[in-house]
């Protein structure tokens, strides 16, 4: 029993796949407001309200008891090392895919970071990847300026 559990124990702890992880506060406020900029899965209002909330803007209306939620299938950024002026970020709604250079792109890519997500190299490449990014935000909850009301929680990885 014992050999069996020097041999199979080594195996279990290696073998991890890729596993969920979350971010809340500020940098899901972030990541909630940057991604659902670009979303076709939301209205105006509440894109609105978290550019506002983002922003620090706290006049807006939006009702009690609701709470705004974003999706992405994806949101993959990459940078250089190499060509340092190259940001791009690709965010997939379903069909429906977003291509993000620039400002808003490195803005995005930096808080995917600040958010946890392992960053991948390659030939002078750096990658930043999620999936199935689903945020939580409770507009009156961040209103209050306690620390609370914006969760997210992903795949790290494309």
């Amino acid at each position: 029993m014992k050999r069996l559990l020097l041999v199979i124990g080594p195996l279990l702890l290696a073998n991890h796949g890729a596993s969920a992880a979350t971010t809340a506060g500020a940098s899901a406020l972030a990541m909630a407001s940057l991604v659902a900029d670009r979303s076709p899965l939301l209205n105006l209002n509440e894109k609105t309200v978290l550019a506002r909330l983002f922003d620090g803007n706290f006049s807006f209306t939006f009702p009690a008891q609701q709470k705004i939620q974003v999706r992405a299938d994806s949101v993959v950024c990459r940078s250089s090392d190499v060509d340092i002026a190259l940001h791009g970020c690709t965010l997939t709604f379903g069909k429906h895919t977003v291509a993000l250079k620039g400002r808003r792109a490195h803005e995005l890519y930096a808080t995917v970071a600040e958010a946890g997500v392992p960053s991948h190299g390659a030939a002078g490449s750096i990658y930043e990847a999620l999936s199935h990014l689903v945020c939580t935000v409770d507009p009156h909850q961040v209103r209050q300026r306690g620390g609370g009301g914006a969760d997210c929680s992903f795949d790290p990885g494309p």
